[in-house]
């Protein structure tokens, strides 16, 4: 397969980023020491959604529970163009996907599904399509021929506007075949040091309170931590490619660059008006290469510790065990480029047209 992989370094500040239910930020250990760590699921929120808005025109997909209603929205759009004689056909197209939950209701009053679904209106049309044929051809067709029906409207290839479905994948429960496994492979992020979340206690004061009366209006606790990164990013070009059959190399190399832009600029929105940790990585080593995908994290299997920081000894010592790699594993790459040695976009063009 063929690989675009982003190796990237990057330090946040006193933050908590991605809490657990306790709303402490979550840890791991690896090395024998705690790390920090920021989850993939984390991560790749914050992504898509800045992916979405740099390329908007590609990323349109919706993941929600919320199918029936997002159904109904779009046959109220195209009105006549969409006339059945079922008023029901938006809970049917709904059903398709899974079971709706009648007791858990949108603020229309209609169903949610019991799980989240990821679809793009392209898809959506053509299942809404199917489902108006089949109806016009016979007034009396089942529900379950509408629902195989519009199903099989949309098997194959994905249209151009769900090039975040291609990217990030989609589990069906109860249709595997619409299953599609994510071109885009992320990795946790963990600390490359060792790291123990820390308590902030912090207090409130009550404009209206007396003068004459002391004490704060309210008072609380709040974990957070703070620490250099690792994490891993990497995109099967050659996985992308089969999802999206009529996308244009040209096309293809512009959604590309988004994603790689969008996965070195998003940050996680946790405490961004209390914590406001958002920062751009110190160091990013982007490949393109043959082959399985490869993270080098361990180069802080052993936790870096420096006097002169955390970056710069973060900085050399994946250098070296990507040296190491290439050395004693013949790892091989057909381009490579670093940050901050080039500017950001050199960087993104560099990757994004090094697949052809």
């Amino acid at each position: 397969m063929k690989l675009i992989e982003l190796h990237i370094l990057q330090s946040f500040p006193v933050s908590c980023l991605n809490r657990d239910d306790m709303g402490s930020p979550k840890t791991a250990v690896f090395g024998g020491v705690k790390r920090a760590r920021i989850s993939s699921q984390c991560l790749k929120r914050a992504q898509r959604t800045l992916f979405r808005e740099l390329l908007p025109e590609y990323a349109q997909g919706e993941r929600t529970k919320l199918l029936a209603t997002a159904f109904m929205r779009l046959i109220a759009q195209r009105g006549d163009e969409v006339k059945t004689g079922r008023d029901d056909l938006h809970l049917i197209l709904a059903e398709t996907w899974g079971k709706q939950d009648g007791k858990k209701k949108g603020g229309d009053g209609l169903p949610k599904a019991t799980t989240l679904t990821y679809l793009s209106p392209a898809e959506m049309n053509a299942m809404i399509d199917a489902a108006v044929k089949c109806c016009t051809e016979n007034p009396k067709t089942k529900n379950d021929d509408i629902k195989k029906a519009a199903l099989k409207a949309v098997k194959g290839a994905l249209s151009k506007d769900a090039a975040d479905i291609a990217l990030y994948g989609r589990m069906v429960a109860n249709d595997a075949s619409l299953t599609m496994e994510g071109a885009a492979m992320f990795s946790h992020a963990i600390s490359t040091h060792k790291s123990e979340p820390e308590l902030d206690f912090y207090s409130a004061v009550d404009d209206l309170q007396p003068d004459d009366e002391s004490g704060a209006g309210m008072t609380g606790m709040l974990e957070f931590s703070s620490a250099c990164y690792y994490r891993y990013i990497a995109v099967n070009v050659d996985l992308l490619k089969s999802h999206l059959k009529d996308v244009s190399d040209v096309q293809l190399q512009e959604i590309l660059a988004a994603f790689i832009r969008s996965s070195l600029l998003a940050v996680p929105s946790a405490r961004k008006n209390s914590m406001n940790a958002c920062t751009v990585p110190s160091y990013v080593k982007g490949i393109v290469r043959q082959g399985h995908p490869i993270q080098l994290v361990n180069a802080f299997e052993q936790p870096v510790w420096s006097a002169e920081g955390i970056t710069a000894p973060s900085i050399r010592a994946l250098q070296s065990e990507f040296a190491k790699m290439k050395d004693i594993w013949g790892l091989s790459v057909d381009a490579e480029i670093n940050l901050p040695e080039n500017d950001l976009s050199t960087f993104v063009d560099t990757l994004a047209c090094a697949i052809l």
